[in-house]
């Protein structure tokens, strides 16, 4: 059989490769699976120092991470053992060297996804004083509501509005008076 004729060094780097390969494919399949709503998840995010917040380290430290590390350390050092079986430091420190590539890369790659996060929260007290366009008439005296545009907050975004004055017609400028609940108060700018 093939694993018989591996040395003690290789079978210890083909198993850890295996395992954490396997390790790999399930986080790909629970990936997969929680995409599409669900709520199954494997990462568990930690820092070194107690800090719960990872926005602002570098949050590296995760099971991706580490799993990344010893399946392509565990391949590289494999391969690198079955290719140079007489020495046993040159394996196991290419070994470390590919298992921190994939370790950081890891790393830097769920550092840049997590920057592409977006609360979405409004602050509605930012609002207040921005000019909009009004998209759907505002009725008068709130009879009811209309629909205002504008960007704000780095985005851009559609409002639903009242007004205390005078109908206010489609693709007029108002000015936001206030913001209240999930509905602005506008009034026709002067």
């Amino acid at each position: 059989m093939w694993l018989s004729t591996l040395t003690p060094l290789e079978h210890v780097f083909f198993w850890i490769a295996i395992a954490a390969s396997a390790l790999l494919v399930i986080q790909i399949i629970l990936l997969l699976v929680s995409f599409g709503g669900g709520d199954l998840d494997a990462d568990g995010d930690f820092d070194m120092d107690g800090d719960t917040d990872t926005d602002g380290g570098l949050g590296i430290f995760t099971v991706k991470g580490l799993t990344a590390f010893f399946a392509l350390g565990g391949w590289c050092g494999f391969a690198a053992a079955s290719y140079m079986p007489d020495n046993v430091w040159a394996p196991i420190l290419i070994s470390v060297a590919a298992g921190l590539v994939a370790f950081l890369g890891v790393g830097f790659a769920l550092k840049g996804i997590s920057k592409l996060q977006c609360a979405g929260n409004l602050e509605s007290d930012k609002l207040v004083g921005k000019t909009a366009t009004v998209y759907v008439s505002v009725p008068a005296a709130r009879s009811g509501r209309g629909k205002i545009t504008l960007t704000a907050q780095g985005k851009y975004m559609e409002i639903d509005a009242v007004t205390d004055g005078d109908r206010i017609p489609a693709d007029e400028q108002v000015e936001i008076v206030s913001y209240s609940d999930d509905f602005a108060i506008v009034r026709k700018q002067s």
